[in-house]
């Protein structure tokens, strides 16, 4: 890996807090785009039962189709009677 290579072969310091620098930045953005991917499908999941709910779909189906679970379901159930 050419992140290695620089590692073993540089022996400035400045270069290897760079290296570190760039290489913690591209993690940080890797955990936000996935951060921010989870997020949109758990958002849309609950909309997905939402609308189920409002068709009268059973529960257990909105489980099996969203992946979430029937507390979750219940809860968003309790909330559109509101």
């Amino acid at each position: 890996m050419a992140g290695n290579l620089l590692m073993s072969v540089s022996q400035n310091e400045r270069e290897r807090a760079i290296f570190r620098s760039r290489k913690k930045f591209q993690m940080d953005i890797a955990s936000d785009m996935a951060t921010f991917r989870d997020n949109a499908i758990a958002d849309r999941n609950f909309e997905i039962a939402r609308n189920m709910l409002l068709d009268g779909e059973p529960v257990e189906k909105i489980v099996r189709y969203t992946g979430l679970t029937a507390d979750e379901v219940e809860d968003l159930r309790k909330q559109l009677v509101q």
